[in-house]
């Protein structure tokens, strides 16, 4: 049995959720090793930003804290993580494609986290702004992805409409 070849929107989706995990794991690396950052620790970086290393046992944003919850939420995000992969095999749009990449990559970006030290680092602190949560580049890549495939669902089904066929109220 042969194998296709992939779709390159395949293959984008998968460059861009190796790319996630890779920056999500040098970012978190940096803030460990390079910075030698210990638990608690703020390094101010301005009046809006801070780096301030905690170790969330949650999900994303610190939800559902609790560490009985550590392998619940690593099969969660697997599962989440294999979905995203068959989607991304079905891909057929760029924007699509860039999504899911950026689902798979934050989810398995935190479950490595979870898996190698039973909590995800967090670390960029947006308190000066009043966001109260402390989160990381996977977070962000699984949040930025969700409102791309909102988008991409808004996109898509504007342009399947046929011309001429918007609603008009009488």
């Amino acid at each position: 049995m042969a194998l296709m070849p992939l779709r390159k929107t395949t293959l984008l989706a998968f460059a861009v959720a190796v790319a996630a995990v890779i920056l999500d794991q040098l970012s978190k690396w940096w803030v460990l090793t390079g910075l030698g950052m210990s638990l608690g620790q703020t390094i101010e970086i301005s009046r809006i930003f801070d780096l301030t290393f905690t170790l969330n046992t949650g999900v994303s944003f610190g939800m559902f804290s609790g560490g009985e919850a550590r392998w619940l939420l690593t099969g969660f995000s697997l599962v989440v993580a294999g979905a995203m992969s068959w989607w991304a095999l079905q891909a057929q749009r760029r924007l699509f494609a860039v999504a899911v990449g950026l689902i798979i990559g934050g989810a398995l970006g935190n479950v490595i986290d979870r898996i190698l030290i039973g909590a995800v680092v967090d670390f960029l602190d947006f308190s000066g702004l009043g966001f109260p949560w402390i989160f990381n580049i996977a977070d962000t890549a699984i949040s930025v992805g969700v409102g791309l495939l909102i988008l991409d669902s808004f996109l898509s089904e504007r342009a399947a409409q046929p011309v001429g066929s918007e609603s008009q109220t009488e």
